[in-house]
C-alpha cells in the first residue's frame, strides 16, 4: 500500500503561487456567500451557507499554517537591539 510523501520540493516562488490560489479561490468563495446573503426572494440554504463557512474556515486556516512556516530574515548583528519594523 502506498503512503504519503512527507518531503516537498517547494521553492519560495511554488508557495507564493499556492497562496496567491488559495487567496483567490477565498475571494470567489467570499463573493459566492455574500451573494447568497444577498438573495432575499428565495429561502434561506443553511446547508449551503454552512459548506461555503466551513471551507472559507478551511482555507483561511491553510493559509494561517503556510504564514507560521515561513522564517522571517532578521540579521545577526540586530539581536541585542530593539527591533524595528517598516
Amino acid at each position: 500500500m502506498a503512503g504519503y510523501n512527507k518531503n516537498f520540493e517547494l521553492t519560495v516562488d511554488d508557495i507564493e503561487r499556492i497562496e496567491a490560489a488559495l487567496r483567490l479561490h477565498k475571494q470567489a468563495v467570499s463573493l459566492e456567500r455574500l451573494a447568497l446573503l444577498e438573495e432575499t426572494d428565495a429561502p434561506s440554504d443553511t446547508t449551503r451557507s454552512d459548506l461555503i463557512d466551513k471551507e472559507l474556515s478551511a482555507i483561511h486556516d491553510l493559509l494561517g499554517r503556510l504564514h507560521n512556516q515561513k522564517i522571517f530574515y532578521r540579521p545577526a548583528k540586530a539581536k541585542k537591539a530593539p527591533y524595528v519594523s517598516g
